[in-house]
């Protein structure tokens, strides 16, 4: 019988003795690059130039979501059965846990002093009250609501009032507390152009039983993103001026909470993430309602610690509402 000797082409292929691996074909360096490129996008975002078109914060708003081009890349590089590029999948892998990975790991045993609640409640509500419920439900000790109108207002402070006996609001924004609110007033953190109508900033002390602590409640304006990139410099500027009124806060515990329009990574934001500290665990996608994408709606804090953060159950608005953990 005569033995089947393999042709130039499948040798080529890696196909004709059973063993399916190549060695180094032409694509191989291309296959290999990706994975080390990924890598390189997750250790270094801040490195991506932000520009006219603020290109660097729509990479860091969903900065988290870079971790689906490892099995992406891992199907191609099963086609191409390339072992080298499979190796190399090992890279950004390393490097997202390296960022993410203490994030989905349950931390609800940690002791707490305090929990808030965030939720921006949508201007389009239609169940208000069926909102206001699930928010108690929760067990919050403070909440903060934005997208308030006069009537919605009315209808959240009809069942919210009960449970929550302190309460101060200012334009679109509100706080409800358990705990006694002193010294409140707005907080000014228009853009520029922007008229006097647009008030979605507030402070107020609480009064708790650990001290007191300054509590501010912020909605920071939307980001549009089109053919000229990511408009973000409006919501840039506001974190600016909020920033500026955390930093001449004259209480040392201070808590945030807020639609920020802007997830912990986003270098806009900065003027924030750089006076407060993000939750310690929990990725807590709060929009879109349908399929979360990023967390916007945040909680933050100085001299004390989010120490974990999750969404609660859909309500009446296009957010989903987070609960956080703080301990002092």
């Amino acid at each position: 019988m005569r033995s089947r000797r393999r042709t130039d082409h499948e040798r080529a292929a890696g196909t004709g003795d059973g063993r399916g691996w190549r060695g180094p074909r032409r694509w191989d360096g291309v296959v290999l690059a990706l994975p080390l490129l990924l890598a390189l996008l997750l250790v270094c975002h801040c490195a991506v130039p932000d520009g006219p078109g603020r290109w660097g914060s729509l990479l860091e708003t969903f900065l988290p979501w870079l971790g689906l081009g490892v099995p992406a890349l891992l199907c191609v590089a099963l086609l191409r059965r390339s072992g080298v590029a499979l190796c190399a999948l090992l890279v950004p892998l390393a490097a997202w846990f390296a960022v993410f990975g203490d994030l989905p790991l349950p931390h609800g045993g940690r002791a707490y002093d305090l929990v808030a609640v965030q939720h921006n409640v949508s201007d389009e509500n239609a169940d208000p009250t069926g909102t206001a419920e699930q928010l108690i439900a929760a067990d919050g000790d403070l909440v903060a609501l934005q997208e308030l109108t006069p009537s919605l207002l009315r209808d959240f402070g009809g069942v919210l009032d009960e449970t929550y006996p302190h309460h101060v609001s200012f334009g679109t924004v509100g706080l409800w507390s358990r705990y006694p609110l002193v010294d409140e007033r707005r907080i000014d953190i228009r853009p520029t152009g922007v008229g006097a109508d647009w008030d979605r900033g507030l402070r107020a002390t609480a009064r708790m039983p650990q001290g007191d602590v300054a509590v501010y409640v912020a909605h920071l304006p939307s980001l549009r993103l089109g053919l000229g990139g990511f408009g973000s410099a409006r919501r840039d500027e506001s974190a600016a001026l909020l920033g500026a009124a955390i930093s001449a806060e004259p209480l040392d515990r201070v808590i945030l909470l807020g639609d920020l329009n802007g997830t912990v990574d986003d270098r806009g934001l900065a003027p924030l993430t750089s006076r407060l500290g993000a939750p310690k665990s929990g990725f807590a996608f709060s929009w879109p309602r349908g399929f979360p994408l990023a967390r916007i709606d945040q909680v933050l804090a100085r001299s004390a610690t989010v120490s974990d953060v999750r969404t609660l159950p859909p309500t009446g608005s296009d957010h989903l509402p987070v609960a956080a953990r703080i301990r002092f």
